[in-house]
């Protein structure tokens, strides 16, 4: 399992010794690190594996020797950043829904978490332009790899979502039918506070504000009503 000091190691730097401490050859992860810089930057068919190597330091005959081909390094990248981000994710749902202890502490913990997806792994993060360009090149990556992508990354974290929401219904919190589509809008709605798409440069407090408004919107349609 891809700790969470991996995906910082990924995204800023890490030294050879916590690589080698999370299981992770030096050389294989600056390849790894590399190729999530590029990719990300670059798409899949404009990156060649002589730029990763480049970029990694190493030569392409290193490159090669730990990945096939540009179509594997792309899957062994995409799978890591994505295994390595729904562990970062995972802690924060477990972090602040795994503790709710009152209904009273439901509204506040749904903003917390919502604000720790923005901090956690920050939007303009290498990982989500990763996704970007997975998305926008369906016409060469396989359906298997969409396929993994989508197990490995916002699929497990939205169960470990649905996992707590179906608790806190069980507890009387919460009114749901299906907890997996309860999770799917929880995290429509927290994606689309953290979005440029309502602002693209949000202060602390407007950020606060449209995760508010966000978990607001989630709990009109999901709050149980409280027991005369």
């Amino acid at each position: 399992m891809i700790k969470c000091k991996t995906i910082i190691g990924i995204m800023n730097s890490v030294d050879h010794r916590s690589a080698t401490a999370s299981g992770i050859p030096p050389k294989r992860l600056a390849i790894l690190r590399a190729g999530l810089e590029v990719f990300a930057r670059d798409g899949f068919a404009r990156t060649s594996v002589e730029k990763v190597a480049e970029v990694a330091a190493v030569s392409t005959r290193t490159v090669y020797n730990h990945f096939t081909d540009k179509a594997g390094l792309f899957a062994a990248v995409v799978e890591f950043s994505s295994a390595a981000v729904s562990e970062i994710h995972i802690g924060e749902i477990e972090k602040h829904l795994g503790t709710i202890g009152s209904r009273t502490e439901v509204e506040p913990a749904l903003v917390s978490y919502g604000l720790s997806m923005h901090s956690s792994v920050p939007p303009n993060a290498p990982h989500w332009r990763l996704v970007t360009q997975l998305q926008a090149e369906t016409e060469h990556i396989s359906s298997e790899l969409l396929e993994s992508w989508r197990r490995s990354g916002p699929l497990r974290t939205r169960r470990q979502i649905a996992l707590h929401l179906s608790d806190l219904a069980r507890r009387g919190y919460l009114e749901l039918d299906d907890p997996d589509i309860a999770a799917a809008h929880l995290a429509a709605l927290i994606n689309a506070s953290r979005s440029d798409i309502l602002d693209p440069d949000p202060s602390a407090e407007r950020l606060e504000e449209l995760m508010r408004s966000a978990i607001g919107t989630f709990l009109h349609g999901y709050a149980a009503a409280e027991p005369l």
